[in-house]
């Protein structure tokens, strides 16, 4: 059954702009809570990031959940992470995240949790939209759920952060920039970091509702990578909006994607034996990352792109550590989903085990050269069935062999044929990528 309103991440879109209104936040609230009701008295948590639209539908969403006969914890500014570790703490049926992760203010969305604090299957998001066909109706006064705000969520999660690393890490002597893309994370990271020792410059902190994501955070390093080099910081830190995202800045300003974070972490649970089985990228994760733990004899699989994707495999395969390069790090021994504070906290586990900086640890992979041209299509095709462009992606391969790798994909946002290339010279990789980017147009 396709699905009307839930896509791969929860329900997303321009705010004022159906379905992201308040009539339908206050109708899906009511569907959610009927549905989970069904079990008996139930009990979801509410958390949100820092949009200026967040207090409306956080509002919308209770009296909707309210009206069905649940009860609400309201939590108010979270990380999208934190708010799954609480909805399983608190023992609640389900969790809501009031995010549109790294997009824009104007844009937000609804995600929800199951009570694993996993997202939920898909047989719950179909029984909601069901539910959403129905006329709406309210309980008995007696009957309406209660709502109470939890007011120690913040230092609740802090402590769990700083849980998650041997209470031996010491970030004593440390100087550390971080950036929390005036986010949700924005009264939570400094404090984990400066708790464990480090000196913490915060930039990104201020969040007024509208500045979300913006010119900062992990979508946008630029402000991170001068501050580290001003400040003369020993790394920075950079969250998204709603701080399951994370990008890091080693001391010389250069970025470190999630790729390069994903495999310093592999090698040190690899070093140390707790790896468990193999590593989860994505179709766009970089070839030196594959080879990389190929050469460390680490298995390695690639997932859709999108951490969901991630987590069915990890869960498929029993293994612990996957993610993206856009900074989704999944750490599955440690938490149930993309977590950016974990994912950090286990890179300074590292250079500390490892006695290395970051820079250090990232040059240890070899990034490999991409080259991607979006190619425009007329109509929908697919193009990976045209015989010309088979012929095509068949000649690039022999050429490339063991020492790169194509990948043609559709976007699933606009009509375009993503057509990349991958190896070992930069040079060489543009004028391949071209070269079938091309093939893909004459066959088009």
């Amino acid at each position: 059954m396709t699905k009307r309103y839930f896509g791969t991440d929860g329900i997303r879109g321009k705010v004022g702009t159906a379905p992201i209104t308040p009539d339908f936040m206050l109708k899906l609230g009511w569907a959610a809570g009927k549905v989970f009701a069904r079990e008996g008295r139930s009990k979801i948590i509410i958390g949100k990031d820092t949009r200026i639209s967040g207090y409306m539908f956080e509002s919308a969403l209770e009296a909707g959940l309210s009206a069905a006969g649940v009860d609400v914890l309201l939590l108010g500014p979270m990380p999208t992470p934190a708010i799954a570790y609480l909805t399983r703490t608190f023992r609640c049926n389900a969790g809501i995240v009031i995010s549109a992760s790294h997009n824009p203010y104007y844009d937000n969305g609804i995600k929800f949790f199951s009570e694993q604090g996993t997202k939920l299957p898909d047989e719950i998001e179909h029984a909601i939209e069901a539910q959403m066909d129905m006329t709406m109706t309210t309980v008995e006064a007696a009957e309406l759920g209660k709502a109470r705000r939890i007011d120690d969520a913040a230092g609740r999660y802090i402590e769990f952060c700083k849980g998650t690393v041997s209470g031996d890490l010491s970030l004593k002597g440390m100087k550390v920039v971080v950036d929390c893309a005036n986010g949700a994370t924005y009264h939570i990271a400094p404090k984990v970091f400066r708790e464990l020792g480090a000196t913490v410059v915060e930039v990104g902190a201020s969040p007024d509702g509208i500045n979300i994501n913006e010119e900062c955070g992990a979508t946008s390093t630029a402000l991170l990578e001068r501050t580290v080099i001003e400040q003369r910081a020993d790394l920075g830190v950079a969250l998204d909006g709603d701080g399951d995202r994370l990008i890091m800045v080693d001391h010389a300003g250069e970025s470190v994607d999630g790729d390069e974070l994903l495999f310093i972490i592999a090698m040190a649970l690899h070093r140390k034996a707790q790896l468990k089985g193999g590593v989860v990228g994505t179709l766009m994760s970089n070839f030196g990352l594959e080879q990389g733990l190929k050469q460390a004899g680490i298995p390695f699989v690639r997932a859709q792109v999108g951490d969901r994707y991630v987590l069915e495999q990890l869960v498929a395969n029993d293994w612990l550590l996957g993610g993206e390069s856009s900074g989704h790090l999944v750490c599955r021994q440690l938490t149930s989903t993309g977590d950016g504070i974990v994912a950090a906290l286990q890179v300074f586990k590292a250079m500390a085990d490892d006695k290395k900086s970051l820079n250090e640890l990232k040059s240890e992979m070899r990034k490999m050269p991409q080259t991607m041209i979006n190619v425009r299509l007329s109509e929908k095709v697919d193009v990976m069935a045209l015989p010309a462009v088979q012929s095509a992606v068949a000649d690039i391969e022999s050429r490339l062999g063991e020492r790169g790798r194509v990948l043609l994909r559709p976007s699933g946002t606009e009509p375009v044929i993503r057509v990349m290339v991958e190896g070992d010279d930069e040079v060489w990789v543009e004028g391949l990528c071209e070269e079938l980017a091309e093939a893909v147009r004459q066959a088009l």
